[in-house]
Formats: C-alpha cells, sequence, structure tokens
C-alpha cells in the first residue's frame, strides 16, 4: 500500500519533516494558506510560494465529535465507526493562524499557549487501497 497526500501542493510531500506550502505578499510580507494567487490584505497582485513554520502555538481548539459532511470531508463519516478528532487555529511565529487537525482530541491533553508540531497522518484508503494521508498538529513532547 502506497501513502498519496489528500491533495497535492498543499504540504512537501514525501519528506520526513513535512511542511506546510503557502505564499507571502511581495508588497505588504501577508502570509497566506493555502497558496493564493493575489494578497487578500492589501490587494497585490504578486505572492511568493514560501514554506510555513513546522512548529507553533495552539491557539484555540474543540473537539470535532460527529462526521463532517462529504464532500468535502475525505475521511471516515460512518457515525458507527467515526473517531472524534481534535481541530484548533495553530499560530506559526511571524507568519500565520492555520487552522489544523489536531492529533488529539483529549481536552485534558490539550492547552491554549502550548507547542504543537506539524506532522503527516492516515485519513482514509482510496478505491485503489492507497493510503491517504493529510497534515495536522501534534503536541510537542
Amino acid at each position: 500500500m502506497s501513502q498519496v497526500p489528500v491533495t497535492e501542493g498543499v504540504f512537501t510531500w514525501p519528506s520526513d519533516s513535512p511542511q506546510l506550502i503557502g505564499s507571502r505578499c511581495v508588497a505588504c510580507g501577508n502570509h497566506m494558506f493555502p497558496v493564493q494567487q493575489g494578497c487578500p490584505k492589501c490587494t497585490a497582485a504578486e505572492t511568493e510560494q514560501v514554506l510555513l513554520a513546522r512548529r507553533g502555538t495552539l491557539w484555540t481548539w474543540t473537539v470535532q465529535g460527529f462526521p463532517p459532511k462529504a464532500p468535502p470531508y475525505a475521511g471516515n463519516t460512518d457515525p458507527k465507526t467515526f473517531e472524534a478528532f481534535g481541530v484548533g487555529y495553530v499560530e506559526l511565529p511571524g507568519q500565520l493562524k492555520i487552522e489544523a487537525r489536531l492529533t488529539e482530541a483529549d481536552p485534558e491533553k490539550l492547552r491554549i499557549g502550548m507547542e504543537m508540531e506539524m506532522v503527516i497522518v492516515p485519513l482514509s484508503t482510496d478505491a485503489d487501497g492507497n493510503e491517504i494521508v493529510t497534515f495536522a498538529f501534534a503536541p510537542v513532547a
């Protein structure tokens, strides 16, 4: 079984140290994720692709306790086997806040301000038996 990214161009893959792929406005320096062709802050048209920081701090979080609608969600939507997962905003220093899946869903183990690191996690399996992977943030031990 091979691993394939949920979407091409969202994170570096394959990689031992994966990073999210974003963009930065050449005019004002605003960072964006995912990659944007124009800046929503100053409306400039010129952006450049950048790799975003792998570590940041948990800004806020919640637990997704029911299956999201599919599509666009590509994970398990069966209410009988669905497993709750954490969702949060992780602030990447000097860049932006990223909304992302968290590897931890236990409220006792999540704290606003804790250090987080981007990781790759399994999401589902496609029709060819490939494991679809996506990015998430994990608490730094």
